[in-house]
Formats: structure tokens, C-alpha cells, sequence
């Protein structure tokens, strides 16, 4: 667990609202949709797939799904332009089934209040390989708090 600057990113995205037990079914196809707008228009992806959440409302997750993009581009229709914001993030390494991220995320929040931060409302995930690719106990995924300031 550390804490660390990054960089604002331009991100080509969808927002949605969906109950937590529909998120592994909604991510793919939404990812698809983006990456077949990305392939479409010739833009390169600039970074692993993340996921923005807005809330932390199981039944209504507020969130938006995407790639990081090298510039600001233009989307069409529900896949919008957007941005994950820079500035100080405390963050960690998830490695293992999605299923067990309510650890890696109870852990970041015990290190964020033993450093005595305060974190946005917002938080989001970048996955740095897929479940098509690798078995479960070899997924990662990095977890970002964004410290507000």
C-alpha cells in the first residue's frame, strides 16, 4: 500500500447504474461496445480497462466503465469522453477473484485512516489482465483512493 501522484487521463467511457450482482454481466458487453467505438474510429488504447465508482450502493452502483485514451476524443451515442482526475491517490495491488475485493478494500481503508486521509466520495479500479486470460487466483487489479485535499 502506497501513496501516490497520478496523472489525469482522458478516458473514452460509459456511465450506469446497476445492481453489484449484474456487474460482471453489464462489464463485458460494455466494454465491448467501447472497445468496437475505439476500433471503429482508429483510437488507440492508452491503458488498462478501469471502473469508476460514483457510490458504494450495492443495489444501485453509480459507475462508469472504460479505457484510457491518449488525448481528448470525441464518443458517440452512450460511450462519452471523459476523465479520471490526477492529484494524490492512496492505492494497493488486488491479486486474486474479484469475489475477495472487499479485503484489498477494507485493508486500504485501515492504511488510509492510520495515515489520518481523507478520501473523495469516488474510487476506481484499472485491471491489469482479464479472467479470459489468466485463472482467478492470478488476477490483478490495482485499487485507487483518491485523496481529497
Amino acid at each position: 500500500m502506497e501513496i501516490k501522484e497520478v496523472k489525469e487521463q482522458h478516458t473514452l467511457m460509459k456511465r450506469f447504474t446497476t445492481p453489484v450482482g449484474e456487474l460482471s454481466n453489464v462489464m463485458g458487453t460494455v466494454y465491448g461496445e467501447i472497445a468496437a467505438h475505439m476500433q471503429q474510429h482508429g483510437i488507440p488504447f492508452a491503458g488498462p480497462p478501469f471502473a469508476l465508482y460514483h457510490n458504494m450502493d450495492m443495489e444501485a452502483l453509480d459507475m462508469e466503465i472504460g479505457f484510457p485514451v491518449l488525448n481528448a476524443v470525441e464518443g458517440s451515442g452512450e460511450v462519452k469522453a471523459g476523465k479520471i482526475p490526477g492529484g494524490k491517490v492512496a492505492t494497493t495491488i488486488h491479486a486474486g477473484p474479484y469475489s475477495t475485493m472487499e479485503e484489498t478494500y477494507t485493508r486500504l481503508m485501515g492504511f488510509v485512516d492510520e495515515k489520518k486521509l481523507t478520501v473523495t466520495e469516488w474510487m476506481y479500479e484499472t485491471y491489469l489482465n482479464s479472467p479470459e486470460e489468466v485463472p482467478e487466483a492470478e488476477l490483478r487489479t490495482e485499487v485507487f483512493l483518491p485523496i481529497a485535499e
